[in-house]
């Protein structure tokens, strides 16, 4: 098992092995996911938004952008 410390300032290094295994380097985002109370996964935040794609599979149908546009309209409207 890897370990760390945690400095005064709430700060921690994480190690090279697993720096590597996880492919985060200096300056990438990294989130802290709780799975239960009391446990979280540590989770690099570090695909591109187009890795998303196809996740939920096809969609069920296609909507114009200017329905979605008027979809918003109606929700902002609303929101007032």
């Amino acid at each position: 098992m890897t370990s760390a410390t945690v400095t005064s300032k709430g700060q921690i290094t994480i190690p090279a092995r697993i720096r590597d295994a996880m492919h985060v380097s200096a300056g990438d985002r990294v989130e802290f996911v709780e799975v239960e109370p009391g446990r979280y996964e540590f989770i690099a935040a570090t695909r591109s938004i187009t890795a998303l794609k196809g996740m939920f599979g096809p969609a069920s149908k296609t909507v114009s952008i200017e329905d979605m546009n008027a979809a918003i309209a109606a929700r902002g409207a609303s929101a007032r």
